[in-house]
């Protein structure tokens, strides 16, 4: 079946809500319009299963009989912040150092939503790497799945080793070739 390319748009916007349990959310664009379907199979094609409220999203998008839906993630931006550190962990932490910190690959190990928190581990090492859903949160990720790969930038902590920054795979990837 072929697509008919006069129906793709271009948007940009933010994420309204994304629930990664029921597989689907809403993004509002910036131009206005009605509320635009993302799937997680579209989120999936980027290299993420999840999104967090409020992240800045660049879409492509097909209008069908059903209402406006994304077909294509560009590119997503975490959901603007203050200023302030996200963990107190953080706080007396460098941020330059903290943003220098290299990227590791990583699987996700486990991580519970409604806790809060869950564990990775970086390839070649044994030991876990703490990972809180505000550094999701502020990375632009809602939710994460076992196995799942990601890049992070890892720290050690008060309580040890921890992720300090969480990418998805590819996004990491694309940020190394720029």
């Amino acid at each position: 079946m072929a697509e008919d390319l006069s129906s793709m748009y271009h948007v940009n916007g933010h994420v309204k809500w994304f629930d990664p349990a029921k597989g689907y959310g809403f993004v509002v664009s910036n131009d206005g319009g009605p509320d635009i379907l993302l799937h997680v199979n579209v989120l999936r094609n980027f290299g993420q299963s999840s999104v967090a409220d409020g992240a800045q999203i660049e879409i492509v998008t097909h209008r069908t009989e059903r209402g406006v839906q994304a077909v294509e993630v560009i590119s997503i931006a975490p959901p603007e912040r203050g200023e302030a550190a996200v963990l107190a962990d953080f706080a007396e932490l460098d941020a330059e150092a903290m943003e220098s910190a290299e990227l590791e690959p990583a699987r996700v190990k486990w991580f519970d939503k409604g806790k809060g928190f869950g564990f990775a581990n970086v390839f070649g090492r044994s030991e876990d790497v703490f990972l809180h859903i505000e550094v999701l949160r502020q990375s632009g990720l809602a939710d994460l799945q076992p196995g799942e790969a990601l890049a992070m930038r890892v720290i050690d902590g008060k309580r040890g080793r921890m992720a300090a920054e969480v990418l998805a795979w590819e996004a990491a990837v694309t940020q190394d070739e720029d």
